[in-house]
């Protein structure tokens, strides 16, 4: 069961920081040493802004430091150096109140098998301090599909539904900003599809999202912005249209009647074609080169084109040229 479309709750933040910011990174670093191992560089001077009301992709291969900088903000880390500030609360100056702005849902499921969600969620609101009477539980279990479930232990509930109410528990102490760590890792298709759904009606409601994730298919389809850290350190932060108009290259492949050229016209090598199984192929930049002026220097080569298919490149692609190939 997915979240409804228009969620019952919507949300209503004081101290709405006047810049825009919901967080604000400058020159975080993070240095793991001791045991007798070398110093290993985990976060090496990262300036990184989060607008509010946001759908954020912090992507990155395996060991850039994503992890680490969200448990920064969790306050299970501490940072080596730099200023981190949540939703308008310098980390240092008021670490309780840093914490109390952000809700982290992990990718592990850390959920005790022998409460109920409701028993979850009103043990977690009496973690934050929310008063009795001002408690949201029910509201917030509708919100994510669990009403049916509220007085289910939870070691019978569905890897879906334990992954909704992890996302429910973050969400107790009402905070603006709330952190999803591979919120899908290790899920069907189905089911990450109705969590797509569970983001996005968050983000309806004015909760501002941070979102880490193996899978760039799903950063393509949900988020606004991305931001892309590799070895420690930021390689880009940019509006996701932004990000792939500057990665867009396309492909045109033609087949040729008779098959591809024995000796590739040099009108041709100079627009970078390649011969392939009975055709060419194209790699182009539509900024500098049309389709067209391909297509017409290949008939003015003399070659007859039987067929004609495109592609262009996708988030992965680009997130590739980014990091150097690394996965």
């Amino acid at each position: 069961m997915a979240i409804q479309p228009n969620p019952p709750i919507t949300q209503s933040f004081v101290n709405t920081p006047a810049d825009g910011i919901a967080i604000r990174a400058r020159g975080i670093r993070k240095l793991y040493s001791g045991g007798g191992a070398a110093p290993k560089q985990a976060l090496d001077g990262v300036d990184l802004d989060i607008p509010i009301g946001t759908i954020f992709g912090l992507l990155g291969p395996n060991g850039a430091g994503k992890s680490t900088f969200i448990n920064i903000m969790a306050g299970s880390v501490i940072k080596s150096g730099g200023t981190l500030d949540i939703w308008g609360t310098d980390i240092d100056d008021d670490p309780r109140q840093a914490r109390a702005n952000i809700g982290i849902v992990p990718q592990e499921l850390n959920i005790d098998a022998y409460f109920t969600p409701r028993q979850t969620l009103e043990f977690q609101a009496g973690l934050f301090g929310v008063k009795s009477s001002e408690r949201r539980s029910d509201d917030i279990l509708e919100m994510v599909g669990l009403s049916e479930q509220a007085h289910t232990y939870a070691r019978r509930l569905s890897g879906g539904m334990r992954r909704r109410l992890l996302v429910a528990k973050a969400m107790v102490h009402s905070p603006p900003i709330l952190v999803l760590d591979e919120p899908t890792a290790g899920v069907d298709v189905a089911l990450r599809q109705r969590l797509w759904d569970n983001i996005r009606a968050l983000n309806d409601a004015g909760v501002t999202i941070v979102l880490t994730t193996h899978y760039l298919e799903e950063a393509e389809a949900l988020c606004d912005r991305i931001a892309i850290l590799d070895h420690g350190r930021l390689i880009t932060n940019q509006t996701k249209d932004q990000l792939m108009a500057g990665g867009r290259t396309k492909e045109l492949q033609m087949t040729i009647v008779g098959g591809a050229p024995v000796d590739m016209p040099a009108s041709l090598v100079e627009l970078g074609a390649q011969p392939v199984d009975g055709g060419i192929l194209v790699r182009y930049d539509p900024a500098q080169t049309g389709a067209t002026e391909i297509i017409t220097a290949v008939a003015s080569a003399g070659l007859q084109i039987g067929d004609i298919t495109t592609t262009e490149s996708d988030l992965e692609d680009v997130f590739l040229e980014k990091t150097g190939g690394a996965a």
